[in-house]
């Protein structure tokens, strides 16, 4: 059986110290108002990089300029070599950027088989393939795979988003807020599957508001307040200021 998802694009770089998304000096702003203060971050290529902070801190908005949804006003966003501020979005998905926002994005009235269709469309893969890992991973959506996606639970609905993922193989994947509205259990299942495919070298920068479940599997972490990261590092020398962060 094929199983997708697991590749390293040849020319990602893997070595000691390669950078899979570099953002320098970025401001972003919603018309007059100005959400991004001048942000930079470093995310290492084969990373689970967290970005916390409280509502409100510019983490979904971070997240909308490096997938190239939001133009910044100043500043670099680069993944890989790819400069995203001045690459057209469909190019940056070729390029291997997969973004899964908030809401889970899948298409409420279509069944699931008919959604992993659509992953399909992007060339390259068959459908075969597509359901073949999809349902080794989510045995659950094998079941589902007549029922329309808008009926689905809401963990389900978030499994059917991640299975585009497995599509084409992505160096970097995005994800915004993964454990909204989903129970522990399967919140814990969902960041299971983070860790493995970052285990196959994809990079993995995610926005979560829950601190203890999002630092279980990051390698790296920051945390974001009033649109400044104010504390970047390794998992056990944030979780603290995170917490404080949340509190302040």
């Amino acid at each position: 059986m094929k199983v997708l998802g697991t590749r390293r694009h040849p020319d990602e770089a893997v070595g000691p110290g390669a950078l899979a998304v570099t953002v320098a000096g970025v401001r972003a702003a919603y018309g007059r108002i100005e959400v991004l203060h001048g942000v930079d971050l470093a995310v290492p290529a084969g990373s689970v990089f967290a970005l916390l902070g409280p509502n409100g801190a510019g983490k979904s908005t971070l997240l909308a300029v490096v997938r190239g949804q939001l133009r910044p006003t100043h500043g670099t966003v680069t993944v890989g070599d790819l400069d995203v501020t001045r690459t057209p979005t469909e190019r940056l998905a070729r390029a291997g950027l997969c973004a899964i926002p908030e809401g889970r994005a899948v298409f409420p009235n279509l069944t699931v088989r008919e959604n992993l269709r659509v992953w399909t469309y992007r060339g390259g893969v068959s459908m075969a393939d597509v359901e073949a890992a999809t349902y080794e991973r989510f045995p659950r959506l094998a079941e589902r795979r007549r029922q329309l996606a808008g009926t689905l639970s809401g963990g389900e609905q978030q499994m059917l988003a991640i299975s585009r993922a497995l599509v084409g193989s992505p160096r970097v994947l995005l994800l915004d807020e993964l454990s909204m509205g989903l129970a522990p259990l399967v919140v814990a299942e969902l960041y299971e599957l983070v860790a493995s495919l970052a285990s196959t070298g994809m990079t993995v920068l995610l926005v979560e508001q829950f601190v203890t479940t999002a630092l279980a599997v990051a390698t790296r972490a920051a945390i974001m307040v009033h649109g400044r990261i104010v504390r970047e590092g390794p998992p056990a020398d944030v979780g603290d200021a995170a917490l404080g962060a949340y509190l302040s």
